[in-house]
């Protein structure tokens, strides 16, 4: 039974719609594992990212450097060890065959427990990142499988003393519905689109983006002076 950690929401849930739909002899389960061990500090942590990337993203950007080493790295190690202590409970009741991790923390806990021997399961941690970092490969001798964005990613692994054998480029998982085949021609018609410019599918990246005012300056520029451009902006979510 794979059990899955949404860390990376997003990520997990196409794995989960991937194996769901093509392997149903298996018996899946998703799971939010930072949810299940500690839900005041999964919110905290979730509250404190979201405020950092909306006002003030130097400041995550250099909490996410310092996190590879140093203090707060080990401080980070710490905490997950001692939260794998209730992780295992779920484990030893779910009695999973394998674990599927697209959350570094996870990953961490996981490979704890196997450590200390207290799980015996196959772990694959899915690097949804575009670039390593450090907290992923926590517990790397203990982890099973990697599966990477890219070749450098891969490269950058085996550097680190992980077998090559152990380490798959497969891009980061996406949904179903972008292999959805549509009609062109229908779609440029529905929204009055002209067939001879390119189009420019336009957004800011949502509460995580770039920011109002350098969304809309950058918009506005486009406008001015792309006269050979059709741009479909995303002004909001649902």
């Amino acid at each position: 039974m794979p059990l899955m950690e949404v860390g990376h929401l997003n990520a997990a849930k196409s794995i989960h719609e991937y194996i769901e739909t093509n392997y149903k002899e298996n018996n899946l389960e998703m799971i939010d594992c930072m949810k299940y061990v500690s839900e005041p500090i999964e919110k905290l942590t979730t509250a404190a990212y979201r405020e950092a990337a909306k006002k003030m993203p130097w400041v995550w950007g250099r909490i996410y450097n310092d996190s590879q080493k140093g203090p707060l790295a080990h401080l980070s190690s710490r905490a997950n060890k001692v939260m794998a202590i209730k992780l295992l409970r779920l484990l030893r009741k779910k009695q999973p065959d394998l674990i599927i991790s697209t959350h570094p923390f996870s990953s961490q806990m996981c490979s704890y427990l196997k450590r200390k021997r207290k799980i015996t399961a196959k772990i694959a941690t899915i690097m949804t990142d575009f670039a390593p970092h450090a907290q992923w490969l926590v517990g790397k001798d203990f982890t099973d499988f990697y599966f990477v964005a890219n070749d450098k990613m891969k490269n950058y692994l085996v550097s680190k003393n992980i077998s090559k054998n152990k380490v798959f480029v497969t891009g980061i998982p996406l949904s179903s519905r972008f292999l959805q085949k549509y009609d062109k021609n229908k779609i440029l018609t529905k929204f009055d689109l002209e067939n001879e410019k390119k189009n420019i599918l336009f957004f800011g990246g949502g509460e995580f983006g770039l920011g109002k005012s350098r969304t809309f300056s950058i918009f506005d520029a486009l406008i001015k002076y792309s006269n050979d451009l059709q741009i479909v902006a995303i002004a909001r979510k649902k």
